[in-house]
């Protein structure tokens, strides 16, 4: 005997119906342009933060982590032409939308969202008893995708400055190459930070928006967020394609121009790649090392001149040459700054060390970092053998200061 199911009230229908009902957002296109711009831009802020900061703790283990500073340049410069990449074939698609489909600029801002932003304000100071009505995009997603369309264009602009400096240094004044170095860092920050603070915010933590991975948004969600469009969209008025011969008709002449401007991109996406050979090249095999020329008549000086050491060093004490030898070989990492920790601006700091143990221990050459570091070749701020046998003995001395 068959058991019969009961039937399920309409009531229970309509909240099923509601339920299971949802609204296509974004179509599988813009969900992969979505993901190949999030992969991207995640690698240019870690990889670029961390040559900005690459002296912290954090910047030296990200630069750790991806190989050094070559391979972080590297990944940084293939990140930023898939981002350029991305961007053309954004330009193309919503020429596409906008020429053939006849879709509505609806992320351009309109007086519209200075109202929808004055009654979400009254709502936040309990003035109203609900929030603006957005439609297809609210003011906040509109800011922020023109911040990426500005950001964008910052960052190209400033890192073709910095990818061609030599060809910069020929249009404009010297300064400007540091100053758009400083403009790309300083946009990057903020262009993180807003990601995690805003669209974090928005989207991940006050509610889980999932739409740009699975493309459709729920009945409840629409009301939440896009009530207007859903009542555009219930009234028949939102979503509306031209006829099928008019798209066709309009692609005929869309497909011939939007490949011409695609060729245009691409061979303005080559040229800022390759437009030229930089001055600055690291990887260059390891030169050898050799005492530094000294004059056969020295500097007149009005004090008596100190003991010289072999080959001309005079580095009798801290005072009397070991501070202007080091200074000279080291200061950019630890005299300016103070590179893992270690300072070599004072006397008083050398002895103290870093993050190694003492730079120097009087007396003790074995014992002192910056001997070990030195003895073992190969540091970016190599001393010649004359130096730093000048430096041991210098220290087997007791490390005098003056």
């Amino acid at each position: 005997m068959a058991r019969t199911i009961p039937a399920k009230t309409a009531e229970e229908q309509a909240q099923v119906s509601e339920i299971e009902k949802r609204y296509t957002r974004f179509d599988l296109s813009q969900r992969i342009e979505h993901i190949i711009l999030l992969v991207s831009f995640s690698l240019l802020g870690i990889t670029g933060l961390a040559q900005k900061f690459a002296t912290s703790q954090a910047g030296e283990s990200v630069l750790a982590f991806f190989g050094g500073i070559e391979s972080s340049r590297y990944i940084h410069h293939v990140s930023a032409i898939i981002l350029m990449a991305v961007s053309i074939y954004h330009i193309i698609a919503v020429l596409y939308r906008v020429l053939v489909l006849r879709v509505n600029l609806s992320m351009l801002p309109v007086p519209q969202d200075f109202i929808h932003l004055y009654q979400d304000i009254l709502y936040y100071l309990g003035r109203r008893k609900h929030k603006a009505y957005y439609g297809r995009y609210s003011y906040a997603e509109k800011v922020e995708y023109l911040a990426v369309v500005w950001g964008t264009i910052i960052m190209a602009i400033t890192g073709f400055m910095m990818w061609n400096p030599i060809s910069t240094a020929r249009w404009l004044p010297g300064e400007a190459i540091p100053a758009a170095k400083t403009a790309h860092g300083g946009e990057a920050l903020l262009a993180v930070l807003a990601i995690i603070l805003w669209h974090f915010y928005h989207v991940h933590i006050r509610h889980l928006n999932k739409s740009m991975f699975t493309g459709q948004l729920t009945e409840e969600e629409m009301k939440d967020e896009h009530p207007a469009e859903l009542a555009q969209i219930k009234s028949g008025e939102a979503g509306k394609r031209p006829p099928v011969e008019e798209i066709r008709r309009r692609e005929k002449f869309f497909f011939p121009a939007a490949a011409v401007l695609t060729a245009v991109f691409t061979f303005g996406l080559v040229k800022f790649v390759t437009f030229e050979q930089t001055a600055i090249v690291t990887n260059l095999p390891r030169g050898e090392t050799a005492p530094i020329f000294v004059p056969f008549t020295p500097t007149p000086s009005p004090l008596p001149a100190p003991t010289p050491t072999p080959g001309g060093l005079a580095a009798s004490s801290w005072n009397d040459g070991i501070s202007q030898l080091l200074n000279d070989k080291c200061g950019t990492c630890h005299v300016q700054t103070a590179s893992s920790g270690l300072s070599l601006a004072t006397y008083q700091a050398a002895l103290q060390g870093g993050s190694r143990g003492p730079a120097i221990v009087p007396g003790d050459p074995q014992a002192s970092v910056l001997v070990l570091v030195q003895s073992a070749g190969g540091h970016p701020g190599q001393l010649s053998q004359v130096e730093l046998d000048a430096l041991i003995k210098w220290i087997k001395a007791g490390a005098p200061e003056n």
